[in-house]
């Protein structure tokens, strides 16, 4: 199973896994071994970590500003959307995919009576962060499964599915280990 482990003001470390993909283009990178992820944003070699963590004083704490770990459920006939916005990874896969449901710059960010609860099932599993899930009849489904996949966007987030073990890093309400 992939490992990713969370070090403290530096580098994810990333094992047993065999390549990562870059989003824009789907071009794979094999690796082997462990393999530091940047963090920082200062790597001269994205996604790859160089070390200048220690040089620009890199510091992982959370924001103690940032959106707070909380689940808000909405409900509609034949589905509840769940959603933390302190997850989100903002790839915008649901606001893009169903804009009528997922509002951007509208309260409440999710309208879940806008569409079929279909068409919102299927938009909710293209979210890369896990920040969406949902509800049928009382049974949440969240984890996705599947082959491990690690991805990445340049200068932006990573996307780890297909389950992972986490280490140095709590996970949030609602998060699972597939995302």
């Amino acid at each position: 199973m992939t490992k990713l482990k969370v070090t403290e003001n530096g580098p994810y470390l990333l094992s047993e896994v065999d390549s990562i993909t870059r989003m824009s283009d789907g071009k794979s990178y094999e690796v082997s071994g462990n393999v530091a992820l940047c963090r920082c944003g200062g790597s001269k070699n994205k996604p790859f970590c160089d070390g200048t963590h220690a040089k620009n004083n890199f510091n992982g704490d959370k924001d103690p500003n940032r959106v707070p770990d909380a689940r808000e459920d909405y409900a509609a006939a034949g589905i509840t959307i769940h959603d933390n916005r302190g997850i989100c990874a903002h790839a915008g896969k649901c606001t893009d995919g169903l804009p009528v449901v997922f509002r951007l710059r509208k309260e409440p960010f999710v309208d879940p009576e806008a569409a079929s609860p279909d068409d919102i099932a299927n938009t909710i599993k293209q979210c890369p962060s896990g920040a969406l899930s949902y509800s049928i009849d009382g049974e949440e489904y969240a984890v996705r499964g599947g082959d491990p996949v690690v991805a990445f966007a340049p200068n932006g987030p990573y996307v780890v599915r297909g389950g992972a073990t986490l280490d140095g890093a709590d996970l949030l309400e609602g998060a699972t280990t597939d995302h």
